[in-house]
């Protein structure tokens, strides 16, 4: 069964939602992280993926904060991402209450970095976020492209000891026009034992049926939820106990 993983995206200590991943093109959803944190907790899902977009930009983590009240104030299952940088941030986000950390563009700009992390902390809590466009890693908050084939550097890493990733699809990001089926389908019957999340796209409770369907691990999900495409209570079929 899929694992439901609602997206917190955070700037500026606000909850929102970018589309393509341009800041550009940013909804504010008038609600604090918290109170969405609880929110979705109170309706039975068990999962977060909490993204700290000040960080992810700056490269620094900026909103350590916010992990803490979340943690400290529900038993969602967090994974956090954005601006870390170094095993000494992964031990604070870890240390914070965070499940698992997110790491993007740091695994190609220095994959030494990533390969001692992949060694130093348990597989588990470690999540290789990798954004393609097309096949092809992109870094920076998806500006730069790494001409980097997604398929050979998923392949190195599991050598590493990679166990777990999620993979967004840029053109389906926050467009509510459906994920890249194409794409996970690849990447399942390539990487059978690699935990997949997919990220970017989900529209309509078919779309997560699809996914499941597919054996696709976990789907993370935004705009949909927050713009009502998505119910709490469409997703309650997933909601297994931990």
């Amino acid at each position: 069964m899929i694992t439901i993983v609602p997206a917190i995206d955070i700037i500026n200590k606000q909850l929102v939602r970018l589309s393509q991943g341009q800041f550009t093109e940013k909804v504010s959803y008038g609600i604090s992280p918290l109170e969405m944190a609880k929110t979705i907790e109170d309706n039975g899902i068990k999962h977060l993926h909490l993204v700290d977009l000040d960080g992810a930009k700056q490269g620094e983590i900026q909103n350590l904060d916010i992990l803490k009240q979340i943690t400290q104030n529900t038993q969602l299952q967090v994974d956090f991402g954005g601006g870390i940088n170094s095993v000494s941030t992964v031990k604070q986000v870890l240390q914070a209450g965070a499940k698992a950390v997110n790491i993007g563009s740091v695994a190609i700009k220095d994959n030494a970095l990533f390969v001692s992390i992949l060694k130093e902390f348990n597989s588990d809590a470690v999540i290789l976020s990798a954004d393609v466009k097309d096949t092809t890693l992109m870094i920076n908050g998806w500006q730069t492209n790494t001409g980097i084939d997604i398929f050979a550097f998923m392949e190195q890493q599991i050598v590493n000891g990679l166990t777990k990733t999620a993979v967004t699809a840029i053109h389906a990001d926050g467009m509510l026009a459906g994920p890249d089926f194409k794409l996970y389908e690849q990447l399942r019957k390539q990487f059978p034992k690699l935990y997949i999340v997919a990220s970017g796209g989900v529209s309509d409770i078919s779309d997560v049926d699809k996914l499941n369907d597919m054996g696709i691990d976990a789907v993370i999900i935004g705009k949909a939820l927050y713009e009502n495409r998505i119910s709490f209570q469409q997703l309650n079929k997933f909601n297994a106990p931990c």
